[in-house]
C-alpha cells in the first residue's frame, strides 16, 4: 500500500523539483513564463517555488508519495534514500496565514519575473474566475509526478487522498481543480468531476474548471 505523506517547509526544494518536472511543458506554464530556454527554466523554478512557499505560509497541505529504496519514511518528511515521486498542493476554504507576508512574497516574485509574465498570469486568473463554485470546498492547486515515477499510479493515489481529505473536513463539500490539457478532461470526469466552466485564455491556451462534490456526505 502506498503511503501519502504530509510534507513541510523542509521538503519545499523536492516538491519544487517534482512540480517543475511535471509541469515543464504544461501549456499554462509555457504561456505565463515565456522567455528563452535558460530564462524559461529559471522563471519556472521561481514561479513553482512561489506556489509551494505560498502553501507553507498559509499553513495549507502539501502531500507527497515517495520511492524509498527500502529506507524508512514518516510524516515528518523524507529520510534516507527516500525520493519524492509525486506531490500535490491543496488549499482549504477561507482566509489563512499572514496576508502581509504573502503580499510581500508575491511582489518579490513578480518583480523578479517581470511585468509580461505577471500580466499573462493575471489574464489566466481572470479566465478561471467564473469557475468558482458557491459551496465551501478544497482546491487542488497542482498535482504532479516526477519523470521517473510516471505510470505507477502515484497521481491516482494523491487525487483519491485529496477526495478523502474533503470528505473528512466539515468545512468542505467537494474538490475543485482546473486543467489546461484537453486530454485531462475525460480523466477528471472519470474521477467524478463535473465541468463547471471552459474559457479561452489566448489563441493557444484554453482552461477547464471542474468540481467534484463529496460522495459520502
Amino acid at each position: 500500500m502506498t503511503t501519502v505523506l504530509t510534507l513541510g517547509a523542509e521538503n519545499a526544494p523536492e516538491v519544487t523539483r517534482v512540480l517543475c518536472e511535471a509541469f515543464y511543458d504544461y501549456p499554462v506554464m509555457r504561456y505565463v513564463v515565456g522567455g528563452t530556454h535558460d530564462e524559461y527554466e529559471r522563471r519556472l523554478r521561481t514561479l513553482v517555488h512561489f506556489f509551494v512557499t505560498a502553501r507553507v505560509l498559509r499553513g495549507e497541505v502539501i502531500l507527497g508519495v515517495v520511492d524509498s529504496n527500502g529506507d524508512s519514511e514518516d510524516q515528518a518528511g523524507l529520510r534516507g534514500a527516500a525520493r519524492l515521486a509525486a506531490t500535490a498542493l491543496v488549499s482549504y476554504p477561507g482566509p489563512r496565514g499572514n496576508r502581509e507576508e504573502m503580499a510581500t512574497l508575491r511582489d518579490r516574485v513578480w518583480n523578479d519575473l517581470g511585468p509580461e509574465p505577471r500580466s499573462r498570469y493575471e489574464a489566466f486568473a481572470t479566465a478561471c474566475a467564473p469557475f468558482e463554485v458557491e459551496v465551501p470546498h478544497i482546491h487542488l492547486n497542482m498535482i504532479g509526478v516526477s519523470r521517473a515515477a510516471r505510470g505507477r499510479g502515484r497521481g491516482r493515489t494523491l487525487i483519491e487522498y485529496v477526495h478523502l481529505l474533503s470528505e473528512q473536513n466539515a468545512s468542505s463539500q467537494g474538490v475543485t481543480l482546473t486543467t489546461e490539457d484537453p486530454s485531462n478532461v475525460a480523466l477528471y470526469e472519470h474521477f467524478g468531476y463535473e465541468m463547471v466552466g471552459h474559457s479561452r485564455v489566448s489563441a493557444g491556451l484554453e482552461t477547464w474548471g471542474f468540481f467534484r462534490p463529496d460522495q459520502n456526505r
